[in-house]
């Protein structure tokens, strides 16, 4: 669907309502300035910005749960070439006739796909934002492994965590001897069995040392941290995981992929 004859920018808005991003133009409009959590994703976005080159110009950058394309454009307007991906249809239309207005739409391209598709994907991108998705995921380490294996940079994490920044120093233990399991920085993640917030997609919310946990076993090296729930991370050559090697079979498998004998 088509709004580029519609009369103004707030016609266009309304027409394709409600929008979750708050998309600020250039007369001042914005796509949702009553926004129940602020001017989002703005705020996160000035968080994060500081963290990422200015120019990223000859990069290549992925946007996972684009929404209707705010992240993507800051990307897209730094001079990356942006790929965007939802499952949400209006979200995507919303994204395309924003890219008009901003005039990016050569930098930018908007696709309906699942996390998941993105293992029957190729190549790899210099910069993705994994950004507010994970706890989303009915399966969310098959879609970190996923998502790991098409980093070349940098990875922008973010996800709804648990209270607390404890870390609890993992070692092996004989199989009875299970208190530690209950330690506070113990990683694990509270599972979501019918919804949290009123959302029925709130599946999983792990703690902090949960987070770090996951992100290191599918082969990322935490490198900062631009703010609450955010975490920065690149591949790590030295300790990558374990799909890449040793459980490689089991990831196929996850994926529906046959192992020739």
């Amino acid at each position: 669907m088509d709004y580029a004859d519609s009369n103004g920018i707030a016609d266009k808005i309304k027409a394709l309502s409600p929008w979750f991003h708050n998309l600020h133009f250039e007369d001042g409009t914005q796509s949702a300035p009553d926004h129940f959590l602020g001017d989002f994703p703005r705020f996160k976005w000035l968080q994060v910005a500081p963290f990422i080159p200015e120019d990223l110009s000859g990069c290549r950058a992925l946007d996972i749960g684009c929404n209707a394309g705010f992240y993507t454009f800051e990307l897209a307007k730094r001079g990356a070439m942006v790929t965007g991906i939802d499952i949400d249809q209006r979200y995507l239309e919303q994204a395309n006739w924003a890219a008009r207005q901003y005039g990016l739409q050569d930098r930018v391209n908007f696709r309906q796909m699942q996390v998941y598709d993105l293992a029957r994907e190729s190549g790899t991108y210099d910069l993705v934002l994994f950004m507010g998705v994970f706890y989303h995921l009915r399966y969310p380490l098959l879609a970190l492994d996923i998502v790991a294996q098409r980093v070349k940079g940098m990875m922008v994490f973010q996800t709804l965590a648990m209270p607390g920044k404890e870390i609890y120093k993992q070692v092996d233990h004989p199989i009875n001897e299970r208190a530690s399991l209950q330690e506070p920085g113990w990683p694990k993640m509270a599972f979501i069995e019918y919804r949290f917030a009123g959302d029925p997609t709130n599946w999983w919310i792990p703690n902090h040392a949960a987070v770090e946990a996951l992100l290191r076993s599918a082969g990322m090296r935490i490198t900062g941290y631009p703010g609450h729930e955010i975490y920065l991370c690149e591949p790590d050559e030295e300790a990558p995981s374990c799909i890449t090697t040793w459980n490689r079979a089991e990831y196929l498998a996850a994926l529906g992929v046959k192992i020739e004998n």
